[in-house]
C-alpha cells in the first residue's frame, strides 16, 4: 500500500512534535507536514520551474520545455515504482492529465495563453509537460484524501456531483462563444457542496472544514504557483507583461477547476464520499477509527 512505509515515520514525527510542542502548535506542524507530502509533486514540478530557470543556457541540446517534460516523466515513474502513489491514483492522474492537455490545445488555439519556449515534446504548440501540471493537481487530491484519512460528508447525490463538474468544463470552452456562467457555477458550488464537511485526521481528533472553503484555499495556493510560472516566463498569459502577477480572477478559474478536479478523483474512487452526515470518532489508541452516523441515509456513495 503507498505510503505505508511512510506511516512509521509521521507517527515518529507527531511523536517528536506533541513532546516538544503545545498541543495546537504540534497539530498545526504535522498539518503543514502532510499537506506537503501530499503536494510532493506538485511542489517538485514548481522547483523544477524555478531550478531550470535559473541554470538553463539557450545553447544546450536539450531545450528546458524538453527537460522540465522529461523531469515530470521519470518523478511519475518514482513516485509509482517507489509506491508514494497507488495505480489507482495513478489512472486518475491520467484521466486529469488528458483533460488538462485538451483544455491547453483549445486555450493555446484561442490565445489565451502562450508558451514562449521551444521544444520538441510538444502538441499544437502546448509543450506536453503541461499536463503533469494539471495532473499534479489530481495528484495532490488524491494523496491528500489518503494522507489525512479524509471523509466528504454530507456529499451531495453522485450524479448530480458529475453534472457540475461537466457544466464547469464545458463551459471553460464555451464562454468563448457562449455567455460566461462561471457565477452561477460560483453559486452552484455553494449549493451543493456548502453543508458538505470535509473531515480529516491530523492527529487523533477529527477535524472539520467547509468543502467550499478547501476548495478556496487550494485554489489561492494553485495561484502562487501560476505567478512562479509567468514569473519564470514558464508561460504567459494574453496581455500581461514582464513581471506582472497573475489577475485573482485565475484564483475563481481555479477554484472551479478544483471541483472538476475533486470529481475526476471520484471516477476511480468513492470511498471517502458519504450522502450521510457523519462524525468521525476519536482515536485513543492510533486503532481503527469508526464512523458515527448522524443522519438515516444510505451512507457510502458506490
Amino acid at each position: 500500500m503507498a505510503d505505508w512505509g511512510t506511516r512509521g515515520l509521521e507517527r515518529n514525527m507527531g511523536d517528536w512534535a506533541r513532546a516538544r510542542l503545545p498541543g495546537w502548535l504540534a497539530e498545526f506542524v504535522m498539518f503543514v507536514l502532510k499537506q506537503g507530502w501530499a503536494a510532493l509533486f506538485g511542489i517538485l514540478f514548481i522547483l523544477a520551474i524555478l531550478g531550470t530557470k535559473a541554470v538553463w543556457q539557450d545553447g544546450w541540446a536539450l531545450t528546458r520545455y524538453d527537460g522540465l517534460f522529461l523531469f515530470a516523466v521519470f518523478t511519475q515513474a518514482f513516485m509509482l515504482i517507489f509506491k508514494l502513489e497507488t495505480w489507482e491514483e495513478a489512472r486518475v492522474i491520467l484521466l486529469f492529465h488528458i483533460t488538462g492537455t485538451a483544455m491547453e490545445l483549445f486555450k493555446i488555439e484561442m490565445g489565451s495563453w502562450v508558451y514562449p519556449e521551444a521544444g520538441i515534446f510538444k502538441l499544437g504548440g502546448v509543450p506536453l509537460f503541461s499536463g503533469f501540471m494539471y495532473a499534479s493537481i489530481g495528484s495532490y487530491i488524491a494523496r491528500v484524501i489518503r494522507i489525512f484519512e479524509m471523509r466528504f460528508a454530507p456529499y451531495p447525490p453522485f450524479w448530480v456531483s458529475l453534472l457540475f463538474g461537466a457544466a464547469i468544463y464545458v463551459n471553460f470552452f464555451a464562454h468563448h462563444f457562449l455567455p460566461d456562467i462561471r457565477l452561477a457555477l460560483f453559486t452552484g458550488s455553494l449549493i451543493l457542496f456548502g453543508r458538505t464537511r470535509l473531515w480529516f485526521y491530523v492527529g487523533q481528533t477529527p477535524r472539520w472544514l467547509p468543502m467550499p472553503l478547501c476548495a478556496f484555499m487550494v485554489a489561492l495556493v494553485v495561484w502562487v504557483a501560476e505567478n512562479v510560472g509567468t514569473f519564470t516566463g514558464t508561460w504567459i498569459y494574453a496581455g500581461q507583461n514582464a513581471f506582472e502577477m497573475v489577475g485573482f480572477a485565475k484564483m475563481g478559474s481555479w477554484y472551479l477547476l478544483l471541483y472538476v478536479a475533486f470529481v475526476t478523483v471520484t471516477l476511480v474512487s468513492r470511498s471517502a464520499l458519504s450522502r450521510a452526515a457523519v462524525r468521525p470518532e476519536t482515536r485513543t489508541d492510533g486503532a481503527a477509527r469508526g464512523i458515527i452516523m448522524t443522519e438515516a441515509t444510505e451512507g457510502e456513495i458506490s
